[in-house]
């Protein structure tokens, strides 16, 4: 028996990663959270599968549910949107498995930064304009930030920066970074990245209050900033160079 950690992606079934859809369905008990897991995932699960929304659940009941399955000797697909390894809260869910010798692994998803990146049609890192991405959040309604890790310190480092968990104090997020990138960098905000009710915005950073506001947006979205969105005159990549070395065996000297 496994519980298998299972990104669910951003929303759209159909960007499952195969690993994940097949995990799904050979796993008798599936737990997920109803506020960010569309119902039309959980028809992959197998028939007469025991299926739990964890949204309203607290860790101890969550693990609770996961351990009884372990003593069934039955495999769970403990589905997370996104991906897991970003914002997905399963950190502690693995300690406490551990703890109780429950065996599990994890299975990537696409995340929804990823997603959003997407419905924007842009590239994160752009040759001489930002090869960095930051993914972060802020402290409000959540579990607090480290003392070293706050938004307007992360913004000083430049290159393009990902908001997860964090649209519902865009006011606050813009404060914090426009003395790094100016009221007049562009920015945009994807919310449901990938579902069909998705909302695009893009803009400057300094008008994404309002637009948001406009919008209602107030959850589940992704804030993006940094002039990798708007980008046009760089460089091309050395990827794909003439001058680039390449060898006989079809190998390629380092990015």
């Amino acid at each position: 028996m496994t519980v298998h950690f299972v990104g669910a992606g951003p929303g759209a079934v159909d960007l499952l990663t195969l690993r994940a859809r097949d995990l799904i369905a050979a796993s008798p008990v599936c737990l997920y959270a109803g506020s960010l897991v569309p119902p039309e995932m959980l028809e992959l699960c197998p028939p007469g599968a025991r299926t739990v929304d964890t949204a309203l659940m607290t860790l101890d009941e969550i693990v609770e549910e996961m351990v009884r399955a372990h003593r069934h000797g039955l495999d769970v697909a403990r589905l997370a949107s996104g991906d897991p390894s970003v914002f997905s809260a399963v950190a502690e869910q693995m300690r406490r498995l551990e703890a109780e010798g429950v065996p599990y692994d994890m299975c990537p998803g696409v995340p929804a930064y990823a997603a959003a990146a997407a419905a924007l049609g842009r590239e994160l890192t752009v040759p001489t304009v930002a090869q960095t991405v930051t993914l972060t959040r802020i402290a409000a309604r959540a579990t607090p930030m480290p003392d070293d890790e706050g938004l307007a310190e992360l913004g000083r480092a430049g290159g393009t920066v990902v908001l997860h968990l964090a649209v519902h104090r865009i006011d606050e997020v813009v404060d914090a970074l426009a003395p790094a990138y100016g009221g007049d960098c562009p920015a945009a905000v994807v919310a449901h990245a990938s579902r069909a009710h998705e909302i695009v915005l893009r803009g400057t950073l300094e008008a994404l209050p309002k637009a948001v506001r406009e919008a209602g947006i107030e959850r589940t979205a992704v804030i993006i900033v940094g002039e990798a969105l708007a980008a046009r005159h760089f460089p091309d990549s050395h990827l794909y160079s003439a001058a680039r070395c390449r060898d006989a065996g079809g190998g390629q000297d380092a990015l």
